[in-house]
């Protein structure tokens, strides 16, 4: 609807509710479910402030919570000793600490970052999927992304490319290949006419999960036996932890990624609404679709090339986060990513300590949640979806 003479043209913070989005109501559903939420609904630089402040807080004091949890605990004064120490140069006391601070500092510390690191652009790829389809229920995992990226990584694992220096780079453009196959393969599946609907774009994930999943398979039982496990292992998710130059390509990938998408929160807030008023305000939404398919494909091209296939994190998150702080996503894609990077933290480790001496691959604690998390959404409130 065109703005009067006299009034401005809306903003997308004033466009934006903290429900999914208004369109997704029901015909017939009161109109005092979406008054209620655009009381709510303008996000003020205090209340940013405040939200950030208070996850970035909840995410250190986590960080340090973790690191300390494990087959040998830490306690805090010793873990802010290590730390410290590590970080001026200076070295620690023999034999006593020695081995405590290689366990924190070779295994635990990259382990939780790189959690950290996974969980964070895992629900920042989801927010920007579910506010292109309007669904809550778009995930990478959901749509297929997941299991292309795996099967690049897995093509290349094949002829040795994992073996290699080389794998350091190479491993993560192998995985944002397969992502971005995965994404275009979708795209032309569904995009019979002029626009992407919806509708389709979910059943075309659906369906390449399963054939991806079946070349995975496939692949895994033509390896020889050794390496035929660590790839099933890997494929379950699983957080080892990475050399530290190891860590820093990743993050050096996933941070471009991110830097982009929050370049294109206000875009998304109008996206969020629907095709026709993003183009009345003058949206080219096809080309965003695009660009934002990319960003998607290249960040979950290198989470799964380090961590396996780990779902329903890009669900789950950017859902409960949304029921909290609202659907302006200028607030909701930087907490999603910090929350994200904050849930998968804690479930490694509690895959890493619930089970001692045995390990519990992170990707199945994450499914047991987003399972049901799943159903819920699709059976309970089918209302609220696309």
């Amino acid at each position: 609807m065109m703005p009067s003479a006299g009034h401005p043209t809306p903003t997308p913070a004033t466009l934006t509710s903290p429900s999914f989005t208004p369109n997704l109501m029901q015909p017939g559903a009161h109109s005092t479910r979406v008054d209620r939420p655009l009381q709510g609904a303008i996000l003020t630089r205090s209340r940013w402030c405040a939200v950030m402040g208070v996850l970035l807080l909840l995410s250190l004091i986590l960080i340090m919570l973790c690191l300390q949890l494990g087959t040998q605990y830490i306690g805090i004064g010793h873990l802010v000793e290590l730390l410290s120490s590590a970080l001026v140069g200076t070295a620690s006391e023999p034999d006593a600490y020695r081995t405590t601070g290689v366990i924190l500092l070779q295994v635990r510390l990259p382990r939780v970052l790189l959690g950290f690191l996974v969980g964070g652009c895992l629900a920042a790829v989801g927010v920007a999927l579910q506010a292109l389809m309007r669904n809550p229920l778009a995930d990478p995992y959901v749509l297929g992304v997941s299991s292309g990226a795996a099967l690049g990584v897995a093509i290349a694992v094949l002829f040795g490319i994992g073996t290699t220096v080389l794998a350091l780079s190479l491993l993560p453009v192998c995985g944002f290949a397969g992502s971005l196959v995965a994404l275009l393969v979708i795209y032309r599946m569904a995009a019979s006419y002029d626009r992407l609907p919806i509708h389709s774009v979910l059943l075309a994930g659906v369906i390449l999960n399963a054939i991806f999943s079946a070349l995975i398979m496939f692949i895994t039982s033509i390896m020889e036996p050794n390496r035929s496990f660590g790839m099933m292992a890997w494929l379950m998710g699983s957080l080892t932890a990475p050399a530290y130059p190891v860590l820093i390509a990743l993050a050096g990938y996933l941070l471009v990624g991110l830097v982009l998408l929050l370049k294109q929160v206000r875009v998304l807030n109008i996206l969020a609404l629907g095709e026709e008023p993003a183009r009345s305000l003058g949206i080219d939404t096809e080309r965003t679709k695009r660009v934002m398919f990319l960003l998607s494909a290249l960040m979950t091209g290198a989470v799964v090339s380090f961590s396996g296939m780990i779902g329903f994190v890009g669900m789950i998150i950017p859902h409960a986060v949304r029921l909290v702080v609202g659907a302006d996503h200028r607030l909701l894609l930087p907490a999603s990513t910090l929350v994200g990077g904050m849930f998968l933290m804690v479930t490694d480790t509690l895959a890493r300590t619930l089970f001692v001496p045995s390990e519990v691959p992170v990707g199945v604690i994450t499914a047991l949640a987003g399972g049901p998390f799943f159903v819920y959404l699709l059976v309970w409130r089918k209302d609220r979806l696309a």
